[in-house]
């Protein structure tokens, strides 16, 4: 396996990706849309985490009718963000997309999506995104595609540090891309507390070299950072009444393989194994843990029934490190905040300027 040219989800032929962005004046949210090439694409979705936020992802069980979508949402402003979607159905009926019901241009786009909770995290706790953010968000899909506080990743955090948002991709030895697109915003931990490593470099160090590894002193002083930072934020949110930490990590990943809507939602379990690497613990009852998969269909599989199956086992595992790759990428993007809703520094801010 080896990573590919731009290593982003947008290495999959035809997929797109956009963002909606809002920071200041109390906003720190926004909505991500990851586009299918045209004509949609086969998709499923699994969901682990114990309070997830999501629409339309029963038409996505491969016992129901619909079989392809034309876009993901990923958004913040928990279930209120879900009205996003509803933007980017607008976008799609306006381009002919959508599942047919009769004659021409008579579609009804399916869009599934689901949220992070990120409300009150820029100050002000009617700062969410609406079906406007969908809409742009759609508008600005490319295949470049921006990682860090950006989009759904924008009120992102992640065991008290800064998340946000991470692509990774790979090419697999059959030709076959899988990329992945992530939204780190967890309960759990995404360092480890007796080093400071993230637990996702563990699994992406290169071969026959440690895990990135702070000096004992710059992670002595980055616990002491973080527990002020997390002292303050408690304070800050206090003041709009006691709550427990709701969190979610949202995932998409893409291959250009012709799979069917079970392959892909295996596809989409497999996945997951990839955020348990990287974030510790994982799929907590405050969690709204969700993964979907797009296949494009592309490129088929090999024609030989064993042949095939293989190559099916080869995407499923790289889904995983993809995944694991994509976390590790975010939060190493991700840019500290400090404002009325709280104090998020970076995984950047303690180790990295640290360390020099």
């Amino acid at each position: 396996m080896t990573q590919t040219n731009r290593d982003a989800i947008t290495d999959v032929q035809g997929v797109r990706v956009g963002h909606a962005t809002r920071d200041g004046d109390g906003w720190l949210t926004g909505t991500t849309v990851v586009l299918a090439p045209e004509g949609g694409a086969v998709a499923a979705v699994d969901v682990r985490g114990g309070g997830p936020g999501t629409r339309e992802t029963d038409a996505l069980d491969p016992r129901n009718l619909v079989q392809r979508v034309d876009a993901i949402v990923l958004t913040g402003g928990s279930a209120y963000g879900l009205d996003s979607a509803s933007g980017v159905m607008a976008w799609l009926e306006e381009q002919g997309r959508g599942f047919p019901v009769g004659g021409p241009g008579k579609v009804v786009p399916v869009v599934p999506a689901a949220c992070v909770y990120d409300l009150g995290r820029g100050g002000s706790w009617r700062a969410r995104p609406d079906a406007s953010f969908g809409r742009e968000a759609a508008e600005a899909a490319s295949e470049d595609v921006r990682q860090g506080c950006v989009g759904a990743g924008t009120g992102a955090v992640a065991g008290g540090l800064k998340g946000g948002i991470g692509t990774a991709s790979t090419r697999l030895a059959s030709g076959h891309t899988l990329g992945a697109l992530v939204v780190v915003n967890a309960v759990g931990e995404v360092t480890d507390p007796r080093t400071g490593t993230l637990y996702g470099r563990y699994f992406t160090a290169p071969e026959g070299h440690p895990a990135d590894r702070p000096s004992p002193e710059t992670h002595h002083r980055a616990r002491l950072r973080l527990a002020e930072a997390r002292s303050r934020t408690a304070e800050l949110q206090a003041a709009t009444g006691p709550g427990a930490p709701l969190n979610t990590t949202l995932a998409v990943v893409a291959t250009d393989a012709a799979l069917t809507k079970a392959q892909a939602q295996k596809l989409a379990g497999t996945a997951h194994d990839g955020i348990a690497r990287a974030v510790r613990p994982v799929h907590l009852l405050h969690d709204g843990d969700t993964v979907f998969a797009l296949a494009t269909g592309r490129k088929p599989l090999p024609d030989g029934e064993l042949e095939a199956l293989l190559t099916v086992n080869e995407l499923l595992a790289a889904a995983a490190d993809t995944v694991t790759r994509a976390i590790v990428k975010a939060v190493e993007a991700a840019e500290s905040v400090r404002g009325p809703g709280g104090e998020f520094p970076s995984y950047a801010e303690l180790y990295r300027r640290t360390d020099g």
